[in-house]
């Protein structure tokens, strides 16, 4: 398919363009912004480049309309608008309001002969990222971001255009990095929605240093509960502890939680399971935050959010829990759900980054340190290269949580 190139002021610019020149249907495959004139790299005016091709099986259809050139018409505008007014007023009409009025007429007349549907691959990206619950706003800017950045070959070409939009889609994706300077102490306290599954995130968190794994060796660590008020938490808590030899306290006011911390001040690091709260719930938040205070000013907050939450409700617990000016995200229950598109929209627009990811119920091996790869590989309708994305978004050590 031969493409084509033309430079404008806008887009519309180049469309008159075009359709003043040819006459006949045609496509705008990408477009990107430019300079133009100026003399020596100064005095250039912003402007917009197209390229695009003709419509496909096109045949011009014999009208009273086509005998008359687009160029003639568009020349006969031009005269109209450098003419005097007050002579143009001799007619009985304001001269600016008959332009404006051609100009919209020979614009419907272009569109009419301009199909503005895009390249189909546009639709096909489209379709692919809808079936995996992306949201409307970020489809628009991956789809805007194809206008802008690919050319025509590489539209053609769906293998490698689907290998740019997952790696796009990765780099949308944020990792939580730890800072650089941790204090001792280190507490770490998951709030969230009730039924994310923050108490068994704890106890896997807790399992996950306190046990040790092969590449970080085991730390001293503690679990404090406040939700003294939902039925069995602080029970379900402590048998865990006691399979995992982690001791487990229960406070329900901010004093009683400074204390439980002041009185271990040797320990490496705390972990806090949170109340259960609706994020409408502005009450009981406030009264939670008012609880955690006691936890110091050097405690960390991570929000624990289900991956099976649905894109609007993930953005509204975002937007509740931000007075708790939490760090990261800990998704959870990445088992439970088929697509990811929901959560990597919402956290990208929001530019939240990610910290772990839950993916069942067992303490404490289903739990994972979050990586772009982990959710490249559960994109549906794409050619999935795991070799490819691994070395494009390697975990590193930025994927690492540590504890000194």
């Amino acid at each position: 398919m031969e493409s084509f190139i033309e430079q404008g002021e806008s887009r519309m610019d180049c469309e008159l363009k075009i359709a003043s020149k040819h006459n006949r249907p045609f496509r705008i495959a990408t477009q990107r912004e430019i300079r133009t004139g100026g003399f020596l790299g100064l005095f250039s005016k912003p402007g917009v480049q197209v390229e695009w091709y003709f419509t496909p099986n096109y045949k011009k259809p014999v009208t009273a309309d086509t005998e008359e050139d687009l160029e003639t018409r568009k020349r006969k505008l031009i005269a109209a608008a450098g003419r005097n007014p007050e002579q143009a007023m001799q007619s009985g009409k304001d001269a600016s309001d008959k332009i404006i009025n051609a100009l919209n007429e020979l614009k419907e007349k272009i569109e009419s002969g301009t199909v503005k549907e895009e390249h189909p691959s546009f639709t096909k990206v489209s379709d692919i990222l809808k079936a995996n619950d992306f949201s409307e706003s970020y489809i628009k800017i991956m789809l805007e971001k194809m206008r802008k950045e690919l050319s025509l070959d590489k539209l053609n070409d769906f293998e490698t255009l689907q290998e740019q939009i997952i790696e796009w889609i990765g780099e949308s994706i944020s990792i939580y990095k730890e800072d650089e300077i941790m204090h001792k102490p280190r507490i770490f306290v998951l709030i969230g929605p009730t039924g994310v599954g923050k108490t068994t995130t704890i106890a896997k968190l807790a399992a996950f240093y306190g046990i040790g794994t092969d590449d970080i060796p085991a730390i001293d660590v503690r679990m404090i509960t406040i939700d003294a008020f939902r039925i069995g938490a602080k029970e379900q808590l402590e048998t865990i502890g006691d399979i995992m030899q982690i001791p487990v306290s229960c406070v329900d006011n901010k004093q009683a939680l400074r204390k439980a911390i002041a009185v271990n001040n040797d320990i490496d690091m705390f972990f806090i399971d949170t109340i259960g709260k609706s994020p409408k719930d502005a009450l009981k938040l406030g009264e939670m935050k008012e609880i955690l205070e006691g936890a110091g000013r050097t405690a960390e907050y991570h929000l624990a959010i289900s991956a099976a939450t649905k894109a609007s409700d993930i953005e509204n617990i975002l937007r509740q829990f931000e007075p708790f000016n939490y760090k990261s995200v800990v998704l959870t229950k990445l088992d439970e759900t088929e697509h990811v598109g929901n959560i990597i929209s919402a956290l990208s627009e929001k530019r939240k980054s990610i910290s772990y990811i839950t993916d069942g119920q067992t303490v404490p091996v289903d739990i994972k340190r979050a990586a772009v790869v982990r959710f490249l590989i559960n994109l549906d309708g794409f050619k999935i290269n795991r070799e490819k994305i691994e070395k494009r978004f390697p975990p590193g050590n930025a994927d690492q949580f540590k504890w000194r």
